[in-house]
């Protein structure tokens, strides 16, 4: 048999494919170091099978749409996984004591999707930015809030009270 077409993923493609699980890992390691609901795996899943839905659709539109074909939108197919990442999201999401935890995991899951759909369009480059970009705001604002109190103000000021990580307010 052929190598090349053992090898063969068409129509699908080995960097983009490669890309969506380094984009994935990248943003999996920050929050399974952190101990979150989604780590490597489930990153690199969403952004893997985000890409692989959306380089379908967009196969299926540009070789099954014609006068006398089916026609394929792959704008609706973009808008079915938001909705179903919009339920996985979801997923990760609970309340505990009052509190609503999972929200910042739940938006992770929706960043990775559009990573995935940024890769299928053929932007690998720009995705791997982007991820750099999730990691630098899910970082960025640990950083913003230990340094200021006043990114503790609230909910989130009760929050870190819950988790054991500052004190209570009176309110």
């Amino acid at each position: 048999m052929n190598l090349e077409l053992i090898l063969s993923v068409a129509p699908f493609d080995w960097a983009a494919i490669g890309t969506a699980i380094l984009c994935g890992t990248i943003i999996g390691v920050e929050r399974q170091l952190r101990g979150k609901p989604v780590g490597i795996r489930t990153s690199s899943l969403i952004t893997l099978g985000t890409y692989i839905f959306i380089a379908a659709s967009l196969f299926a539109a540009s070789h099954f749409s014609g006068p006398e074909k089916v026609v394929t939108d792959p704008s609706r197919i973009i808008g079915q996984v938001i909705t179903g990442i919009g339920f996985l999201g979801a997923g990760v999401m609970l309340a505990r004591d009052g509190f609503v935890l999972g929200v910042t995991s739940a938006a992770t899951i929706w960043a990775l999707a559009s990573i995935g759909v940024v890769i299928a369009i053929g932007y690998n480059l720009v995705a791997i930015k982007l991820s750099l970009v999730v990691i630098v705001v899910l970082v960025g604002v640990d950083v913003l809030e230990d340094y200021s109190q006043s990114f503790t103000r609230g909910v989130h000021k009760k929050y870190q009270s819950w988790r054991g990580k500052g004190k209570a307010s009176s309110d």
